[in-house]
């Protein structure tokens, strides 16, 4: 039985790029660049990217290393490759249904972002608040700084194995 919705709707990466107002990038990070070249520079040009993919690499098995460290980060080759884009690193510490419902983990845990376009913070604090619950959300500062959260993988996959749950998160105490 076919089920159609007039509020859903289908299309390429490009259709959904010419779209939206706000885009998310939800690929896996080994093909993130084409899938954002896919979506067109001219379609991403002036609008906001919420990068949530990770540089995992599962060529060699499980764990998975990190394509990029150290000295660049995914969201920082996406922001060169895209200039025009404000690409935004968020919610890329945690697992996909805990991005959306911070609520899963009891009490007041911490998501970061990155970005270098001052004027989509506010924007993008907001969605991540408003839209989703976060009570704590930290600038981490300029896209630079993406590559401290993409690097908080390998520890996020050690606790995972341990816990056996993605359902955790981290706090800053100071």
């Amino acid at each position: 039985m076919k089920t159609e919705s007039k509020k859903a709707s289908q299309g390429t990466f490009a259709d959904a790029a010419a779209f939206g107002e706000i885009l998310f990038n939800c690929t896996g990070g080994m093909v993130a660049l084409d899938a954002l070249k896919l979506a067109s520079a001219q379609n991403l040009r002036g609008k906001i990217l919420i990068d949530v993919s990770n540089p995992l690499d599962f060529s060699r098995g499980m764990p998975p290393t990190l394509s990029i460290c150290n000295t660049d980060s995914l969201g920082e080759r996406i922001q060169r490759e895209f200039p025009d884009v404000k690409v935004v690193k968020a919610l890329n510490t945690v697992n996909c249904q805990l991005m959306v419902n911070p609520k899963l983990v009891p009490g007041d845990h911490d998501i970061f972002m990155s970005l270098n376009d001052q004027g989509a913070k506010s924007q993008v604090e907001g969605i991540l608040k408003d839209w989703f619950g976060w009570k704590i959300v930290i600038d981490l500062g300029d896209i630079s700084s993406a590559r401290g959260t993409e690097m908080l993988l390998p520890i996020w996959l050690r606790l995972l194995s341990k816990y056996q749950s993605p359902m955790f998160n981290f706090k800053i105490v100071k």
